[in-house]
């Protein structure tokens, strides 16, 4: 009631509120011929929220309905993020080719495309396909609710009310003829792309390229299934590599108070339009979060309330499968099943071209899905006078992801988030971890996932089905056979998927941790078994970053009496267990190696096995260590073997006689010198990014080292060493409950609120994290009102 109190007040005195009152000129909002779709609807006027800024920049966001929050989050967005998210309007609306040219490259946020023009030719498709006018219409639960129809309403209204109201600054977008108004259609247009990354989204260049053979083609040669196999494998395994994270989340009885705790280090990109955004959404009565929200979308998808905290990791379930079709020999275009021809649908799109005619091209669709010629340029699947392939993805049919964060917010328990998970069945492509106030901790891999079967896969596996299943997951089933269609199961919300009682769930384990492997060792004395092989593995390697991190969690666990402060410990304590595995047994080695350079053996030898800033030693390691794992096979680097029995501490003991090892160590000492880096330089000197001219230090390590804190650099030797981050740890949040009203929480935005170079918060955070400093978490009113860098801002139409 206080707080309900507060927003009509806050509401009401206008007077009193700073308020943002630059405009643009009119031609730079006017209509810009879309159609009737691009029109504000009058329901959209008269929208208004409450927006307290605290320190670095956090927007507080109050409001009365759901309509209404939307506004003021699409506002708040927009104000930060106006050009990366009109430049993401510009992808679901397939008109990249039109502003910058067919040839260029998308930032790859809301697809694989590797050309605008392939980008352009599938979202048009969708386009005019009506495909999410089509969900839309679709009632809850299998489509999206009410209350997230208004939020993306409201969201358009004030992204619209923003670029209306502001003059841009951000030299990125400014003055630019593609930055423009958006509509409720668009908002769920991006919706759909997030949902489809790891189907439709992973093979656009495989779709929009599918062309029938020619008439009079030779038969053509099938892929070969050990190769295809390879290709798979790699292909999925490079997505949580990526697109990874870590999370933990410990019970009660580790935690000094009882209470839950939890750690949420997502590994997403610094630049485009995958970047994170920290907010907090109120509706008073309703619901009160505070998070973390993937550019564009309505929702706090990782974030916590007064009660509960969650994270999500990038899981292992193939939100894709295949189905070879027979064709008819006398047309391409028709596929057989059951003996029965059925004529593929064609879809023609034609797509506008700066510079030059528009382009017109034809896709082919089946009942399984579109017509793909390839997964990526490493699996083709060619489409000859006998064969061709179509993918199906059920994220097709999935809108519902952001209901799932709803449903999050206002939850009081790991029990009401797995409600919300078996409820909504929202998630396509992410693992959740939990923990509560009361002590408890969830994993759950909760995705929209095509039921394949294990059962399915042996009866209907093609030859080519038969390599790709058990080596990633990939299941190519005969399409020419009516009973190898997907079966339903009687709690799933749509056909042709898993439902909850089928997926990996672990309840009230002393500790829950996933950094991108599979369930099987989410708790290492209590893995999870019986699940499908398309949800992942069981029995087989796990990752360096897995091993690492469930060493420390388990320690931590078995040592209790754990505070937010160990979470914020773990988040920098740097450990690289590549380091801890294979350093010692790297710098004895390397006298014999290098006779010549006891330079290079000193720094070795010196290391501290960290990746902080300061860290002597550390850069050599990892140029060598990258080279050591890129050219040795798994196998050629340890002696001691991977086994299932203990697959925490196996394999071990590097393999110093492998011909790689030598040549890796060589190499790495040749490419410092090389660059005028010494070979014992600080970490923190020769890894950086610039802002503004100047130069941050950036600590934490790559993906091969095993590192929690992880840190995906790019390498400019020419520019002193990693000169730029392209992506790694991100949004962080440390959270626990003391017995008060308000959540004890510490965050960090790795690369800060905004793109703007202009802003203030262009790179405060970024600073921050260089330092390994936190942000003080305002959640209750007091503390927000308290913060001495408040501004309140009146927003409305």
């Amino acid at each position: 009631m206080q707080l309900r109190t507060r927003l009509k007040h806050l509401l009401l005195a206008g007077a009193a509120l700073a308020t943002v009152t630059a405009s643009l000129p009119a031609a730079a909002v006017a209509d810009p011929g879309g159609g009737p779709d691009r029109q504000a609807r009058p329901s959209d006027r008269g929208l208004s929220a409450v927006v307290r800024y605290t320190e670095y920049g956090i927007p507080h966001i109050l409001a009365e309905d759901y309509a209404n929050l939307g506004f003021g989050t699409g506002w708040a967005q927009a104000a930060d993020q106006i050009c990366v998210l009109a430049d993401g309007f510009v992808t679901v609306n397939g008109e990249r080719s039109r502003y910058f040219g067919a040839d260029g490259a998308p930032d790859g946020s809301l697809s694989s495309a590797s050309r605008n023009l392939s980008s352009d030719l599938y979202f048009r498709g969708v386009r005019d396909a009506g495909t999410v006018e089509a969900l839309l219409r679709t009632p809850a639960p299998a489509g999206p609710s009410r209350q997230l129809k208004e939020l993306m309403r409201g969201w358009a209204a004030g992204y619209n009310a923003w670029l209306r109201q502001n003059r841009i600054t951000d030299p990125a977008c400014k003055d630019a003829a593609w930055v423009r108004p958006v509509t409720t259609l668009d908002v769920a247009r991006r919706g759909f792309a997030v949902a489809v990354l790891g189907g439709q989204g992973r093979a656009v260049d495989g779709i929009t390229a599918a062309r029938p053979p020619a008439a009079g083609a030779t038969p053509g040669a099938a892929p070969d299934p050990g190769r295809a196999a390879t290709a798979a494998r790699e292909l999925f395994a490079a997505e949580g590599a990526d697109m990874g994270s870590n999370a933990v989340a410990f019970r009660g009885d580790t935690t000094a108070n009882g209470r839950g705790l939890l750690l949420g280090n997502p590994h997403y990109p610094w630049h485009g339009g995958r970047r994170f955004w920290q907010s907090q959404q109120t509706i008073p009565g309703e619901l009160n979060v505070s998070g973390a929200s993937l550019l564009g979308t309505t929702v706090v998808n990782i974030g916590f309330n007064d009660k509960v905290a969650w994270s999500h990791t990038v899981a292992t379930g193939v939100t894709l499968n295949l189905h070879q079709l027979a064709l008819d020999p006398a047309d391409p275009t028709v596929y057989l099943v059951d003996g029965r021809p059925e004529r593929m649908t064609r879809r023609t799109v034609t797509v506008p071209v700066q510079g030059g005619d528009p382009v017109t091209r034809t896709q082919w669709w089946t009942r399984y899905g579109p017509v793909v010629t390839g997964l990526g340029a490493s699996l083709p699947l060619p489409w000859t006078t006998t064969t061709a392939y179509a993918l199906h993805d059920p994220n097709a049919a999935n809108l519902r992801g952001s209901d799932t964060a709803l449903g999050f917010a206002k939850a009081r328990s790991t029990r009401d988030l797995l409600d919300t998970l078996r409820r909504v069945q929202g998630l396509p492509w992410v693992n959740t971890i939990a923990a509560d106030s009361s002590g408890h901790t969830l994993f759950a891999q909760a995705q929209v996932l095509p039921r394949i079967t294990d059962e399915l896969a042996q009866r209907c596996s093609t030859p080519l089905g038969r390599a790709t299943y058990p080596a990633s997951g990939v299941a190519v089933l005969d399409g020419s056979r009516a009973d190898c269609a997907l079966g339903s199961d009687p709690d799933a919300v749509q056909p042709g998927v898993f439902g909850p009682s089928r997926m990996p769930v672990l309840l009230d384990a002393p500790y829950a941790e996933n950094s991108n492997d599979s369930a099987w060792l989410t708790n290492a004395d209590r893995p999870i078994r019986g699940y499908e092989r398309v949800f992942g593995t069981i029995d087989t390697p796990r990752s360096l970053r897995t091993r690492g991190g469930i060493e420390d969690v388990a320690a931590m666990a078995a040592r209790g009496r754990l505070t937010v402060a160990d979470l914020q410990r773990q988040q920098f304590a740097n450990r690289a267990p590549a380091g801890d595995l294979a350093a010692a047994d790297t710098a004895r080695a390397c006298p014999a190696v290098l006779p010549d350079d006891p330079e290079a053996c000193r720094a070795l030898a010196g290391w501290d096995r960290t990746v902080g800033s300061g860290s002597r030693g550390a850069l050599l390691f990892d140029r060598f260590w990258r080279r050591f794992t890129a050219t040795a096979k798994p196998a050629e680097q340890w002696k001691v073997p991977f086994s299932a029995a203990d697959p925490v501490r196996t394999p071990h003991t590097l393999a110093t006689d492998s011909p790689a090892f030598a040549k890796a160590l060589a190499d790495a000492v040749a490419e410092l010198r090389a660059a005028g880096i010494p070979l014992d330089a600080p970490l923190g000197a020769h890894q950086f990014v610039v802002r503004n001219g100047v130069r941050i230090p950036v600590s934490g390590g790559t993906e091969s080292l095993g590192i929690w804190n992880k840190t995906e650099p790019v390498w400019n030797p020419a520019g002193g060493g990693y000169t730029e981050v392209a992506h790694g740890t991100s949004h962080v949040q440390a959270v626990g409950w003391d017995g008060g009203r308000c959540p004890v929480a510490r965050t960090l935005l790795t690369y800060a609120q905004s793109s703007n170079p202009n802003s203030p918060h262009f790179s405060d955070q970024t600073a921050l994290y260089s330092r390994e400093r936190w942000v003080a978490s305002r959640f209750c009113e007091r503390d927000i009102m308290r913060s001495p860098a408040l501004k309140v801002v009146r927003v409305r139409d």
